[in-house]
């Protein structure tokens, strides 16, 4: 990917522009991490490079004004490509009012947000970092580039940005920026939850999850994040389990995810070793559960392994033969009689085989039905 990243650069330079790979792929070539997403910033503008490349798509400030950015399809690559720009008068802690373009790289590089998401690499594979970003990756350390006090009142989502860094990489926030969040911190009420929920879900399925929800709770911010129960949460380990100790209605989900959420709640309340339960409300949901609560997922796992039934299908008889022995035509006493095996095969008070079955609803059902 990157020998296709510098062959894309080298094809804007040949047009006579400025180009350099820049951001996230850098910082994690630097470290031997593996990344897909490739920032470009350039010398040229989107109409510029709309002459360059076939597949361009314009990215939009506001129904006027163009963002400078463009998404370039190239080789099956899609290239984020950006002009050289400053960002002028953040009014909503969030976006540029408007863009200047600039022909300067470092001029570029200060609209960034922090030091180690600024360091470049040319078409030659060389690194170019103006800002010392190498130095701080070094040290695995977060800084802004700018004064963190204007960094987060421009845009505040930097503050959820920097913890979430801190936890995907492992990396130590500055005092400076621990400071700086702590008294930006309500500038996040006037981000959306949506783009919210996009950094708090990179956040819990880091390989530190459990630090980036310990410098929420440090930096104060679950409340200005509706973020309840944070105390419950044990395992950080499973995306929908944190969320469901949370229970955040603030949030927005998918139909899925909110039967799930709110399957885990229900069973976190009730016992995740109990045969009903699992069987009622499955391994995964219980799992999330009852690790939760201080049980161990393999104590969950064995219970349930060694649960009579796991589904109705298990159960050795089907509805023919239950029609059958009672000489009925299919109807809703079905549903009843289903119900009723499951309770009984799950307690132990009926063995799953055939023949036990069928005396078993012959002797209670017979005169009933």
């Amino acid at each position: 990917m990157k020998d296709i990243a510098l062959e894309f650069i080298k094809i804007i330079e040949e047009e006579g522009y400025k180009a350099y790979i820049v951001g996230g792929f850098v910082r994690d070539y630097l470290m031997g991490i593996e990344s897909k997403d490739i920032d470009i910033t350039t010398s040229a503008t989107p109409k510029e490079l709309k002459n360059i490349f076939q597949d361009v798509k314009f990215e939009k400030l506001n129904d006027k004004d163009n963002y400078g950015s463009v998404r370039v399809d190239y080789k099956n690559i899609i290239f984020e490509v950006t002009t050289f720009r400053e960002e002028l008068c953040y009014l909503d802690n969030r976006h540029p009012s408007s863009i200047r373009y600039v022909t300067d790289l470092t001029t570029d590089l200060k609209r960034r947000d922090f030091t180690i998401n600024a360091i470049c690499m040319d078409k030659d594979g060389k690194i170019i970092d103006p800002l010392n970003g190498e130095e701080d990756l070094k040290k695995k350390l977060i800084k802004t580039i700018n004064k963190s006090d204007k960094s987060f009142s421009d845009d505040a989502l930097r503050i959820l940005r920097a913890i979430r860094f801190s936890a995907t990489l492992g990396f130590n926030l500055s005092n400076d920026i621990k400071e700086s969040i702590k008294k930006h911190k309500e500038l996040l009420k006037n981000i959306s939850y949506e783009r919210k929920k996009i950094e708090l879900d990179k956040i819990f399925t880091s390989i530190k999850a459990k630090d980036g929800i310990e410098l929420i709770k440090e930096l104060d911010l679950a409340n200005v994040l509706d973020l309840e129960n944070l105390d419950r949460i044990k395992d950080y380990t499973d995306l929908i389990g944190i969320w469901s100790m949370i229970d955040s209605s603030c949030y927005k989900f998918t139909k899925h995810e909110k039967e799930l959420i709110k399957k885990v709640n229900i069973v976190y309340n009730l016992n995740n070793l109990d045969d009903l339960v699992l069987y009622k409300y499955g391994l995964y949901v219980n799992t999330l559960a009852g690790i939760n609560k201080g049980l161990t997922k393999r104590e969950i796992t064995e219970r349930y392994d060694k649960l009579a039934i796991k589904a109705k299908s298990d159960i050795a008889i089907d509805a023919k033969d239950i029609c059958k022995v009672l000489r009925k035509e299919p109807d809703s006493f079905l549903n009843e009689i289903y119900n009723d095996l499951e309770t009984e095969i799950l307690k132990g008070e009926l063995l799953n085989k055939k023949e036990d079955i069928l005396n078993y609803i012959e002797r209670k059902y017979q005169k009933v039905i």
